[in-house]
């Protein structure tokens, strides 16, 4: 069953480039709607905590040490279907693979670089954005 919700993070290679309002541009062109955002840094602690799924596999260090070296913004987007129609505006994670036009293509560096994160299941979206917004944040 698909849902009209899904969660995403700016990462911190597209803050640092100045992407955000670029990035927030296309989401919102590509009819989504923002439902709540955060600007926050996030600490080794919680980017573990978030990204505990891969803690046994070898890139999580320098996952953690990526998600940590600077500010991200966090959002749950609405719109139909909104989990495989986001994933299709980002792009692939390679954004040598990407589409043109996607966002991974404007505006990522590399794989690890890759300027968004995107929720890759229903299941997934409500977990991530429960981590990191409660329902009292949420418009």
């Amino acid at each position: 069953m698909t849902t009209n919700k899904t969660f995403t993070m700016i990462k911190p290679d597209a803050v640092n480039n100045g992407h955000v309002g670029a990035i927030l541009n296309d989401i919102i062109a590509g009819g989504f709607k923002i439902v709540a955002m955060k600007y926050i840094r996030l600490s080794e602690e919680t980017a573990g905590a978030f990204y505990a799924v891969h803690a046994e596999r070898p890139f999580y260090g320098d996952l953690v040490n990526f998600m940590t070296s600077g500010p991200i913004v966090a959002a749950i987007l609405e719109k139909e279907n909104a989990v495989e129609a986001f994933r299709t505006l980002i792009g692939a994670t390679d954004p040598a693979k990407a589409a043109a036009g996607t966002i991974r293509n404007k505006y990522a560096n590399s794989i690890e670089a890759n300027a968004i994160h995107g929720s890759d299941s229903d299941e997934n979206a409500e977990i991530e954005g429960n981590f990191f917004f409660s329902q009292f944040e949420r418009f």
